[in-house]
């Protein structure tokens, strides 16, 4: 088994909050096509055809509810992952590494934000966080 650096194990929870995103527009985009499908107009005369009426709705209903699934379940492991991460996170010793490593992982901030937020050049940010992921990696010598 490979071990994750530090920082690919940081990110874990930005590739999460990507792919619940993702799943929620998918979700998004299956109901606005099913809202579409009913909104057919049947006043004019049809055509009989072996296909069920309802089953395009059937099926997309079926779609719809296997992505709320998956997204429930994703945003459990979320939650789960970063409250642990963030319990790492706490358990390092710099002040200066836990507020850096808390917003650029949890809070999901560009470095040049945690720069103007800290008060500190983009350089000093680049140099600092580079620092902060080797106390973690020291920290934490054994990630997954």
């Amino acid at each position: 088994m490979m071990l994750m650096t530090a920082k690919e194990y940081l990110q874990q929870l930005q590739k999460l909050d990507v792919v619940i995103n993702q799943r929620i527009h998918e979700k998004d985009d299956l109901r606005a096509r099913l809202l579409r499908i009913g909104s057919a107009d049947y006043s004019k005369e049809r055509v009989k055809t072996s296909r069920s009426a309802g089953a395009g709705y059937e099926k997309q209903i079926v779609k719809i509810i296997d992505l709320e699934n998956e997204i429930d379940s994703l945003i459990d492991k979320y939650v789960d992952l970063k409250h642990k991460v963030i319990g790492e996170i706490h358990n390092i010793n710099k002040a200066d590494h836990i507020k850096l490593l808390y917003k650029r992982y949890v809070e999901n901030k560009m470095l040049e934000v945690i720069a103007d937020e800290m008060s500190y050049s983009y350089q000093y940010i680049k140099e600092l966080h580079r620092h902060a992921l080797q106390e973690f990696s020291t920290t934490y010598p054994n990630l997954p």
